[in-house]
């Protein structure tokens, strides 16, 4: 009898230690699939940054031309109130 729950014995820990190694590999796998999607995830977004650099200087010269534009079209719009002034328009 001794002998029968000894072999049950050994075999159910050997199925859990089974068990165990399968779910670390897969863990291992994971973590290995993971990590090698995140280099490239890294490398797309480094690229990106790359390719939009030189926009910053390009945004900071259409920034400035539109603040020349603002104080212009301002102009034109008191003008335009003037005109409505006088004419009684508003």
């Amino acid at each position: 009898m001794m002998g029968i729950l000894t072999y049950i014995t050994v075999i159910i820990v050997a199925l859990v230690v089974l068990i165990l190694v399968i779910h670390l590999v897969l863990i291992i796998f994971h973590l290995w699939r993971g990590a090698n999607r995140l280099k490239q995830l890294v490398g797309g977004l480094q690229k990106i940054a790359d390719d939009t650099d030189p926009l910053q200087n390009k945004v900071e010269i259409i920034n400035g031309a539109l603040s020349q534009l603002n104080s212009g079209l301002k102009s034109v719009d008191g003008h335009l109130v003037s005109i409505a002034q006088v004419l009684k328009l508003v």
